[in-house]
Parts: structure tokens; C-alpha cells; sequence
């Protein structure tokens, strides 16, 4: 009696855990993609997974009546901890901080929306939000919770979120790009910085950039790489004519797509190197992102999905 008792037990706990497993992959690939735009770290973002996963599996299912909104919850607090960890590395953080770049599959530019939220350029924009402000815009904007289920995640009330939600989106409307480039006009931007690696041609590059172009570079102290922004057509031609490219090592330059836009892998005898992404306005490179910190540089060996 004890032990067919005790083998019911061990079955209903392996089922219980088999349906959490089950729920938990449905579910990963969101889950990623809303802790990477909350912290614009991948590294970080499977730690905040990890973190979710630990949390779920302890959870009465049976009294979880949206198994989405709930772990989406537990990721959001998750993230959130994390970020605020993440904002003190900033601090002491050498350099341009840059968002850690994902290789991502073409379908997602499918997606215009979740492309965009994604790129390298939106990233950069929610960095200007404060933790709450940034969490509640993605689960808003990006995601499209009822503003009850994000009160939740948050810590707020509905009221309050609602409020956080307005002044977000208006502070991301200001900054974000105007007049978003097409897949087009990104490839036709990032092949010109190709021609400029490949063969020092720069005048096709510089007839793309728009007058106040920012060159943004993040080697975090560890590679050689930009300390401060430049600004400006003139400022980043004396920048590429100087070398900003060395040309002394075998380096090959591949087209490929770098959070949900066309972006350029670089390799330097055979490994790689860093990545170029770039913001486009209305046809005219504004944003130049070069990410050199190997550290950034672990999810660029294969494709990560993301999803909404």
C-alpha cells in the first residue's frame, strides 16, 4: 500500500513537471526576446531564463490560470533585478556601451514590429528609460499585455502603469528613427561599408551618411575600439581614412542579419571579430554600431530565434 502510494506520488510529480517543462518551451523563445529588450544583454537574458525557469518549476500550475502572462511575469521581476545589477557595470563600464548583438534568422524582418524593437537602434533608445519605464513599454508596445497583467509584473498599480506607459512611449516617439529604413536601404547602407573594408573606396560610404551621423564603437576595455562617440560626416571620414578598419590581417566581411536587419560580420583570420549595425533615417546612415567586446560577441555563432 506504502509503495504503490509513493509510485502514484513520483508519477503525479513527473507529470507535473513534464506539463512545466511543456509550458516553459512553448514559451522560451518569448521569454528571451523580453529579457534581451529589457537588458539588452543576451548573456544576461539566459541567466534571467535560468532564473524563470527555477521559479516556475516550484509553482502550482493547477492555480495558474494564463500560463503565458504568468511566466512573463516571473521573467519580468527577473529582468528587472537584473538590470538594475547591470546599470552599476555600467557605470565603470570603459567606453560606449553597446547592446550585445544576436545573429537572427531572415524571418524576422517579417515582422516589421518585432525587427524593430529588436535592432540595435531601439535598443540604444530604451536605454534612455529608467527599469520600470523600459519593462512596461516592451510588455505594452512590444508585447501587448493588459495593462493589469503588467501592473502585476511591475509592482504597480493599473493607474500607475498606464501613466509609465504614456510617458514612455512619448520619450521612445522622440528619440526613436524617423522615417524607419527599409531592408533595402540598410543592405544598400552596409554593402558601402563593405566596399570601404574590402578596398578603402570610402566615397560611396560617405555619400549615405546623413550630416550628424554618430559613430558608436564598444570594445569594453578589452579591444581597441572608439572612447567617446564621433559626430558628424567630417569627424567619422577622418575616422575611416585614419584606418578605423586595419587592413594589416586577413578580414572578411559577411552580410548578415544582426538583430532583425541586415548587418555586417566581421572576421579577422578566420574568427570573429565584431559587428557593424547601423540606423537608418529616412535613406541616411544616423547611427554607426561597431561591437568589438568578445564578451558581446557568444551569440553570433548561430542563429537565436525571437519571438512575441
Amino acid at each position: 500500500m506504502g509503495t504503490g502510494s509513493g509510485e502514484q506520488l513520483d508519477r503525479s510529480g513527473t507529470r507535473g513537471t513534464d506539463t512545466a517543462t511543456e509550458a516553459f518551451v512553448v514559451h522560451r523563445n518569448l521569454l528571451f526576446t523580453l529579457a534581451y529588450e529589457i537588458l539588452g544583454s543576451a548573456t544576461d537574458a539566459e541567466d534571467v531564463l535560468q532564473e524563470t525557469w527555477l521559479r516556475w518549476v516550484g509553482v502550482d500550475l493547477d492555480a495558474v490560470l494564463n500560463q503565458r502572462a504568468y511566466l512573463i511575469q516571473i521573467a519580468t521581476r527577473q529582468a528587472l533585478k537584473r538590470l538594475r545589477t547591470l546599470g552599476r557595470r555600467k557605470e565603470s563600464y570603459v567606453g560606449p556601451w553597446l547592446p550585445e548583438p544576436l545573429l537572427t534568422t531572415p524571418d524576422v524582418a517579417e515582422d516589421v514590429e518585432l525587427a524593430d524593437s529588436v535592432s540595435m537602434a531601439m535598443l540604444l533608445v530604451l536605454e534612455t528609460l529608467g527599469p520600470t519605464e523600459r519593462a512596461v513599454f516592451v510588455l505594452r508596445e512590444v508585447f501587448e499585455l493588459p495593462y493589469d497583467d503588467i501592473a502585476a509584473a511591475v509592482g504597480k498599480s493599473a493607474v500607475a502603469v498606464r501613466q509609465i506607459a504614456s510617458r514612455a512611449r512619448s520619450h521612445v516617439s522622440a528619440r526613436r528613427p524617423r522615417g524607419i529604413g527599409s531592408p533595402t536601404e540598410h543592405r544598400a547602407a552596409l554593402e558601402a561599408f563593405q566596399r570601404a573594408v574590402e578596398t578603402g573606396e570610402l566615397q560611396s560610404l560617405l555619400d549615405v551618411l546623413a550630416p550628424d551621423v554618430v559613430a558608436l564603437s564598444d570594445g569594453g576595455g578589452v579591444r581597441h575600439a572608439l572612447l567617446r562617440p564621433v559626430v558628424g560626416i567630417a569627424g567619422v571620414a577622418r575616422l575611416l581614412a585614419a584606418g578605423w578598419w586595419k587592413r594589416d590581417a586577413d578580414r572578411s566581411v559577411e552580410l548578415v542579419q544582426i538583430n532583425g536587419s541586415p548587418g555586417l560580420l566581421v572576421r579577422v583570420d578566420g574568427k570573429i571579430d565584431g559587428v557593424v549595425a547601423v540606423r537608418v533615417d529616412n535613406g541616411y546612415v544616423t547611427g554607426a554600431y561597431h561591437v568589438r567586446n568578445p564578451d558581446k560577441l557568444s551569440h553570433l555563432d548561430q542563429e537565436t530565434p525571437v519571438s512575441r
